[in-house]
């Protein structure tokens, strides 16, 4: 466990850590202009546990948990390291429809049949945040709310954006960032939010754990 600076810490951090596979989390937190270093699973790590549903659990207590779930697993990963402390960002995103989660596609044909269940309708998605700051302290996390409508389209149209591939990987089998954009009528909300990863409340808990960007 990380040591604090007596009597406290007062400069910033010149970095985060960031425990996330994810480009668009990459390119985003590079948008705001911080530095960061990957912090991933290891392979021994079962980090697709994280993710299983519990029976009875409304998506926004599911996101949370898998989000502090994941934070968690972050923290106790850099523990066992050795490398330098420094704050940890850890983000999780589902949709919601129906008051059904819509994880990640396991193939084409999965992703298609989540496509048709979102056409011509609007759609929740959810991103939730958490920091670990550089004194192993898990912050309040943040949660950003945006409505997706998603627009109507036939069977051949959403199979052939499925077989693209860009589904896959995906929650809620696309990205707003890409060619499904071609499909998304309007939203309400965070734009980064439904990309994975809302720059406002992201800057804001980076701010609290004194991350210099």
């Amino acid at each position: 466990m990380p040591q604090s600076d007596s009597p406290a810490r007062l400069s910033p951090y010149p970095f985060v850590y960031l425990a996330s596979q994810s480009p668009r989390r990459q390119e985003l937190l590079a948008q705001l202009g911080v530095r960061f270093e990957l912090l991933l699973p290891r392979p021994e790590e079962d980090a697709e546990a994280l993710e299983a549903e519990r029976a009875g659990e409304g998506a926004t207590a599911y996101v949370q948990r898998v989000c502090v779930a994941k934070a968690e697993a972050a923290r106790a990963r850099l523990e066992a390291s050795g490398h330098a402390w420094a704050p940890i960002l850890v983000a999780d995103t589902t949709v919601t429809i129906d008051g059904a989660i819509l994880g990640k596609p396991s193939d084409v044909e999965h992703a298609v049949e989540m496509l048709v269940r979102l056409a011509g309708r609007e759609h929740e998605v959810l991103t939730a945040l958490a920091v670990v700051d550089a004194e192993g302290t898990l912050l309040p996390p943040a949660l950003s709310r945006s409505i997706v409508r998603f627009a109507q389209a036939s069977l051949p149209e959403l199979t052939r954006y499925a077989v693209t591939g860009e589904p896959l990987g995906k929650a809620g089998a696309y990205g707003i960032q890409g060619r499904a954009a071609a499909f998304i009528e309007r939203i309400e909300g965070s734009y980064s939010g439904i990309m994975g990863l809302p720059l406002f409340e992201t800057a804001a808990l980076l701010r609290q754990a004194r991350v210099d960007f």
